[in-house]
């Protein structure tokens, strides 16, 4: 679905839909259209996968509505948002304990998070679950991250911090407790799926959309007996 078309003409036409995935992507175009996405499935109860930018404003649309935070955005869209929930993070530990840097007036590529990460999970989580262990590896493609200015403000709100990296300072994945299915993730699963084994979150995500499916088949012809 064109995101732009969401922002312009509203959620009507995601009305039919099982489940919603905001993919990654650059630039500022359509994004209040993904936003509106976010919030649609976090309203209505709709299975919802962001991958990296698809994390972001999942972020943003949670603070914006849930914690409050007014005009709450990325700096990578509005530099001058009072409430940067998304930004860039200059530095931070890799997993052989070297120090990665990247600034804004950086080469694009150069400067971007890039390659495989190990990620901690968070015990009692819903990706705990779906990966069965405490730590994977994941791929990555993007410069900016969630603030850890909002670390605690937003989890007081009731966003779940469900992954980390290795040294914690990094946050990896998002969810919702209140919610049937809602993950966002800042890496990229599609850069580790295959067509024989697939992915967890993928794996799990269709069970979800397959799930709701169901109950909406079932609601009419229950109405109808």
């Amino acid at each position: 679905m064109d995101s732009e078309l969401i922002d312009s003409q509203g959620t009507a036409q995601l009305e039919d839909v099982d489940a919603i995935l905001v993919p990654g992507g650059f630039g500022e175009r359509g994004i209040e259209g993904k936003i509106k996405a976010a919030h649609y499935a976090r309203t209505k109860g709709i299975p919802y996968l962001g991958i990296c930018l698809g994390m972001q404003v999942a972020v943003i649309e949670y603070a914006r509505n849930v914690a409050g935070l007014k005009g709450a955005h990325s700096t990578e869209f509005n530099p001058k948002t009072p409430h940067p929930v998304i930004a860039m993070i200059t530095e931070w530990t890799t997993s052989e304990g070297g120090k990665e840097k990247r600034n804004t007036g950086g080469d694009l590529g150069g400067t971007m998070r890039l390659g495989g990460q190990e990620c901690k999970l968070m015990p009692g989580t819903h990706v705990r679950g779906l990966y069965g262990k405490d730590s994977i590896v994941e791929r990555h493609r993007h410069r900016y991250e969630f603030n850890n200015q909002y670390r605690d403000s937003l989890p007081e709100k009731g966003l779940v911090v469900a992954g980390t990296s290795v040294d914690g300072t990094l946050v990896e994945i998002i969810e919702l407790a209140d919610h049937p299915w809602f993950v966002g993730v800042q890496f990229h699963p599609e850069f580790t799926s295959t067509p024989r084994d697939g992915h967890p979150l993928f794996t799990g995500y269709v069970q979800a959309a397959r799930a709701r499916h169901a109950q909406a088949v079932q609601r009419p012809q229950a109405a109808a007996t």
